[in-house]
Order: structure tokens, then C-alpha cells, then sequence
């Protein structure tokens, strides 16, 4: 019986799955840049076999042209193991002058107020249901008074 990466495998291996076989060629080359590095990839792609880093910063495109021929030395010597099926003919990068969309996330808080009633009004209505009710909301404004 196979387990479940050995199942993830042979699915990320066929044709029509092949773009999961670049993104993870991606993450495993971005992965060997510096963390301050990675911290400023907006995002990367392939095109015609070339590998495009897209940074949200200036400085990160200059550190990344400040050591590409180290990289693409290190590609040539030893290409990663999720990169076998793709070939990296070269590398660029570019800065994107698009901010990055983050979403806010926002908190709920329940609004709580303290019951300013204090429930000693009378009730003087002729109908026995809605006399009952009006009585109840009375007996409940007063035990919540109490607490």
C-alpha cells in the first residue's frame, strides 16, 4: 500500500501537472537565496526557461545581482532535485513598483453594555399575553440589575 507522498508523487509527476513541478523548482531554488532575500521575493515564474524573480524592494534586486553568478554557477554545478524536468537556460530579476496586497484581518468584539433599566415601572395592560410578557422582560431587567 502506498503512503500518502509516494501517492502526491505520482500525481505531481504527470503532464498535466507539470506547472506543481516548476512551483516547487521555485520554492526550492528561492529556498537557498538568504533569508532577507526571500523575505523581499514578491513572487517568481518561468518563461522560455528562464527563471524571473519579482522583488517588492530595490535593495533585494540589488542583493540578488550582487550574487547571480554565484547562483548560476551553483545551478550549473548542481541542479536541485525538483528541477529535473525543467531546464534554467538564466535568471533575472526585476522590482515591482505594485504594492503588496495584504489582508487586514479584523477582529470581532462583542460590544457588551451594562442595562441601564432598572426595572420598577408598572404594567397596566388589559391583554393577559402581552401583560404576562412585558411582566417577564420586568423579571429579567431586574435579575440582571441584581447581578
Amino acid at each position: 500500500m502506498k503512503n500518502a507522498s509516494q501517492i502526491i508523487d505520482i500525481i505531481q509527476n504527470k503532464p498535466q501537472f507539470s506547472k506543481l513541478s516548476k512551483v516547487n523548482c521555485i520554492k526550492k531554488i528561492q529556498s537557498l537565496f538568504t533569508q532577507p532575500v526571500q523575505k523581499m521575493i514578491n513572487f517568481a515564474y518561468f518563461k522560455q526557461n528562464t527563471l524571473f524573480f519579482v522583488f517588492n524592494h530595490p535593495a533585494g534586486k540589488q542583493e540578488f545581482d550582487n550574487s547571480i553568478q554565484n547562483i548560476k554557477s551553483a545551478l550549473k554545478f548542481h541542479m536541485p532535485d525538483e528541477c529535473s524536468d525543467t531546464t534554467v537556460s538564466d535568471i533575472k530579476a526585476f522590482v515591482t513598483h505594485t504594492p503588496k496586497k495584504e489582508q487586514i484581518s479584523t477582529k470581532v468584539i462583542k460590544q457588551t453594555y451594562k442595562e441601564r433599566a432598572k426595572g420598577d415601572f408598572e404594567v397596566n395592560i388589559k391583554d393577559e399575553k402581552l401583560n404576562s410578557l412585558v411582566k417577564s422582560i420586568r423579571d429579567i431587567i431586574k435579575h440582571n440589575d441584581i447581578n
